[in-house]
């Protein structure tokens, strides 16, 4: 994955290009597939033909997805991974639910396990850690 402002390449998971320090996925200024740089308002790259505009939500605007709906079901009903589902990345959602009615059942350590990850998933989301929903929208404050 490169830079979509600079061109340098960054780790898929990275918050922010270390050269530059723009945030990943912002800028128009290079393709994020293959680097090469492209024309202003482009919607295709020209050197790899991959997308530009990122077609579920061209304008970067909000998903209407609450951020702080998203921390409170996180650490109110974290063990049953309902936040995820509210986020759209349903398949953690569905491990943490079945770990936690699987584990009530068998050892009941899995809800309090579920719930601890539910816990600091609401907190890296009331601190800016988790910003996206599962399409890569940003939450609205």
């Amino acid at each position: 994955m490169y830079c979509k402002n600079c061109g340098a390449e960054i780790n898929e998971n990275a918050a922010v290009c270390l050269k530059c320090g723009v945030y990943a996925g912002a800028g128009s200024n290079f393709c994020p597939n293959c680097g090469e740089p492209t024309a202003p308002n482009a919607s295709v790259c020209t050197n790899c033909g991959v997308a530009l505009v990122n077609t579920k939500n061209p304008s970067g605007a909000s998903s209407g997805k609450s951020k702080m709906i998203a921390g409170l079901l996180a650490i109110l009903l974290g063990a049953l991974g309902i936040h995820n589902f509210y986020l759209g990345y349903t398949k953690k959602a569905v491990i943490q639910l079945v770990i936690s009615l699987v584990g009530a059942l068998l050892f009941g350590i899995g809800p309090i396990a579920m719930e601890i990850w539910g816990i600091i998933e609401g907190i890296q989301i009331f601190t800016g850690k988790i910003t996206n929903d599962a399409n890569g929208n940003p939450l609205s404050d």
